[in-house]
């Protein structure tokens, strides 16, 4: 073996799912087919979830520290959801998916790992005991188990041949990024009398430390082929057909044309081989899931990868991944369209399609409601089918991030293990069968005892007889 595990694409998921391995204490290869990583910002949000999954690994503050990135009010469809704010510890922020990807970078080769660039992949060949990878230049890899992380057009889904359906794009919209001038509204959703819309939201800000905004447009006669560029008339000209003056354009930094295909891959793993991120999953990019998504499945699948290689994985364990991140990425396609179709991105017009809009927007007005979105925007209402989670409130949904004495719970996750919260002391015992796997804290503390897998999603929490077999089904056979 040349490695234990290949991650195919330097994208957030690859380079998240290379920490994971590397907390893990698995050696793994990360290669890209670009020669270098790209400058274009593409996803610009990141949510409360995946903040607290990059503070669980100590990342969050030294990202952070790298610029301005306002926090901002959720939104679903272009309505804002304003009851919501501050009903997580991290807010929903602009951070640019370049920023992201630079950051992670640079961190993975202060620790020695280093993105190989130029690694076009062009086949592979799986048997019962790895992946043999081999590149455009004719090199030739084996590992244990290969990621493919290689985006939307994935070159490993179409080496297996995998199942990817779904609905295929039927219009384009243009995504820019770019400095604006006049009467800029902070977030928005606008529309024309004859059916051009826009849409803004903030985007941090460039080195000079000015505002930069996502820019979509879209209407009547928009949707050209994806490969037509985007020029700086046709943005200016948007601009002015829904804003009239009061906005203009004075910068164009990067544009594209996206589709509204949705696609999802009928299995996430294949043998040896598992799908992570846009390889796994396509949607348009609106409410700044794809990226988060991504990411979670790389959290998601990383210490399985580790139990796996280390010898310890349960034999149903990888098998976990799939069943449990599958079922988030289809929710997730299914508000995406049902934002697009409330949005009208493909400018139909249609009266009663108005009339369900207007409906809509009086329902978001509900505290229950925003609550709702809130909670599935954020990625804090992803609960997984854990075992267990009969009458348990916590379990299967994302640990609480508590104070014990003087850490909290969330630092404890920073060595990529297990961690059990016993603040009588009383699973002392049955923790120390488990010692290269789960860390016992929380002596002390006035907090309820609970099981936190590597990924900071309970596993347990209620009756003491059901913690030994919780720490068998997630952490193996004990020494």
């Amino acid at each position: 073996m040349d490695t234990d595990v290949l991650v195919v694409g330097a994208g957030p998921t690859g380079l998240t799912l290379a920490n994971e391995l590397r907390l893990a204490g698995v050696p793994a290869v990360l290669v890209d087919k670009l020669p270098r990583r790209s400058t274009l910002s593409k996803a610009g949000g990141v949510q409360s979830r995946t903040q607290e999954a990059f503070d669980q690994r100590g990342l969050l503050a030294p990202l952070l520290a790298n610029g301005n990135f306002p926090d901002g009010t959720a939104h679903f469809a272009g309505l804002t959801l304003p009851l919501t704010r501050g009903r997580h510890r991290h807010p929903w922020r602009s951070i640019p998916q370049v920023v992201i990807e630079g950051f992670l970078e640079e961190y993975l080769a202060a620790q020695g790992i280093r993105v190989r660039r130029d690694h076009a992949l062009t086949g592979l060949t799986q048997d019962g005991n790895g992946v043999t990878a081999t590149f455009a230049d004719g090199g030739v890899l084996r590992s244990r188990y290969l990621v493919a992380a290689d985006g939307g057009r994935s070159t490993v889904r179409s080496l297996l041949a995998a199942e990817f359906p779904g609905r295929p794009g039927t219009v384009t919209t243009v995504a820019a990024d770019v400095r604006l001038g006049g009467d800029v509204p902070a977030m928005t959703h606008a529309r024309s009398e004859d059916g051009h819309w826009a849409a803004v939201f903030p985007l941090g800000t460039d080195p000079a430390g000015r505002p930069l905004r996502r820019l979509s447009l879209g209407g009547p006669g928009r949707s050209l082929p994806r490969e037509v560029p985007v020029t700086e008339g046709e943005v200016r000209e948007g601009l002015r057909a829904v804003f009239g003056s009061r906005v203009e354009l004075l910068e164009l930094r990067y544009a594209r044309r996206i589709t509204n295909a949705a696609r999802q891959a009928a299995r996430y793993r294949h043998g040896r081989v598992f799908l992570a991120g846009d390889a796994a999953h396509v949607h348009l990019p609106i409410g700044a899931q794809g990226m988060n998504t991504g990411i979670q499945d790389a959290l998601n699948l990383g210490w399985k990868l580790g139990a796996a290689v280390h010898g310890w994985a349960p034999a149903h364990l990888l098998d976990t991944y799939h069943t449990e991140r599958h079922p988030v990425a289809a929710a997730v396609l299914r508000n995406v369209q049902a934002q697009s179709l409330l949005m009208d991105q493909e400018s139909t017009g249609h009266p009663d399609l108005a009339a369900v809009k207007d409906l809509f927007a009086d329902l978001v007005q509900l505290r229950a409601v925003q609550d709702h979105l809130d909670d599935m925007l954020s990625g804090m209402g992803i609960r997984y089918p854990v075992p267990g989670a009969e009458g348990q409130p916590l379990v299967g949904l994302p640990a609480p991030d508590l104070q014990l004495g003087p850490i909290r719970s969330h630092e404890l996750l920073r060595r990529g293990r297990g961690v059990l919260i016993d603040p009588a002391g009383r699973f002392a015992e049955v923790a120390a069968r488990w010692p290269d796997r789960v860390d016992r804290a929380g002596q002390g503390a006035d907090a309820e005892p609970m099981l936190i897998r590597p990924d900071g999603y309970v596993c347990w929490a209620g009756h003491p007889d059901d913690l030994e077999p919780a720490l068998g089904h997630w952490f193996g056979a004990p020494r």
